[in-house]
């Protein structure tokens, strides 16, 4: 597995790590027992990188029971506050998380997404002192512009971004990854496969259970759907010529780009981690983008401002 540093003398991690959510049941219930043998599976195959949230519903408590034995040793260990974006709430927030995942600290601690009706002075204050406390090595945001990392900036220096970057939403690259270059700030890229568009799996006249998030979401219901599938197809016949499945393809296009540290990807079970580790090492031509791009044109500007 390759590492990149995160964030300008921050640690080094993988460059694939896991995201927590589906293991919390936002995408399906899962059986915990599958979804530690997934957290295990993914750490002993090199993945250092776990991110979840105080949000992703079981995903922390799950993620306490898989890291006993020695695995938390072996782990860098991120979560995020969610909601409350108050000194109080961030604080509280903190004692969750750890009591939720069984540890003394975390390597690093995010402000889930900016709130103006939260000051940001005071939330970045009362992160960087959980980080002076040590109740995590670094910081960072989640969700942020470029003129919001900035202002956070301006009260407390931080390693990383994770915002929400793939084929599909690429709002990032006109202002968010080039600030990140300039100030040293690592990016964690999540949703690489946008929810399972990319992931090459899915039909247009799949549905998804209730239980799933996407089962009423826009973008994974009818003609809509169906539009957005057409990218995933485009996307898979450079795949499919590359000897590589559309997942891999998903993940590595993100890491073509050495501004990103990490690709974020979830994953049910230990099969599908195995899928993501042949992301590493897969390099593009430029042909090879320019089909990738034409897919995406596929689709009209409204519809990717209407579905987010």
């Amino acid at each position: 597995m390759k590492t990149r540093e995160l964030g300008r003398g921050g640690a080094n991690v993988s460059v694939v790590g896991l995201g927590a959510w589906p293991i919390g049941g936002g995408m399906g219930v899962l059986e915990e027992s599958e979804s530690i043998a997934t957290v295990r599976a993914a750490i002993d195959s090199g993945i250092t990188l776990l991110d979840t949230a105080q949000a992703y519903r079981t995903s922390e408590s799950t993620l306490g029971k898989a890291l006993s034995d020695g695995y938390r040793d072996r782990c860098f260990l991120a979560t995020k506050v969610s909601g409350d974006y108050s000194r109080a709430g961030i604080i509280a927030g903190m004692e969750n998380s750890l009591r939720q995942l069984g540890v003394d600290c975390v390597d690093l601690y995010q402000i889930h997404g900016w709130d103006s009706k939260y000051p940001i002075e005071e939330s970045m204050e009362t992160m960087a002192r959980l980080q002076e406390e040590g109740k995590t090595r670094y910081i960072g945001v989640s969700n942020f512009s470029a003129a919001q990392m900035q202002r956070a900036a301006e009260t407390a220096p931080f390693h990383s971004s994770q915002p929400r970057y793939n084929v599909i939403d690429r709002q990032i690259e006109a202002e968010d990854i080039p600030h990140c270059e300039r100030s040293g700030i690592g990016i964690l890229a999540h949703s690489p496969l946008a929810k399972g568009l990319l992931s090459g799996r899915y039909k247009p006249e799949d549905t998804f259970s209730e239980d799933d998030e996407r089962c009423d979401r826009p973008r994974f219901t009818g003609e809509t759907f169906a539009r957005f599938l057409s990218v995933a197809d485009g996307c898979k016949e450079v795949a499919e010529a590359k000897g590589i499945t559309p997942v891999q393809l998903a993940i590595a296009w993100i890491l073509r780009l050495p501004a990103i540290t990490c690709v974020l990807v979830g994953a049910k079970n230990p099969g599908q981690v195995r899928d993501h580790l042949g992301s590493v090492g897969v390099e593009f031509t430029d042909d090879e983008l320019a089909h990738i791009d034409a897919a995406r044109a596929r689709l009209p500007a409204e519809m990717l401002e209407r579905y987010p």
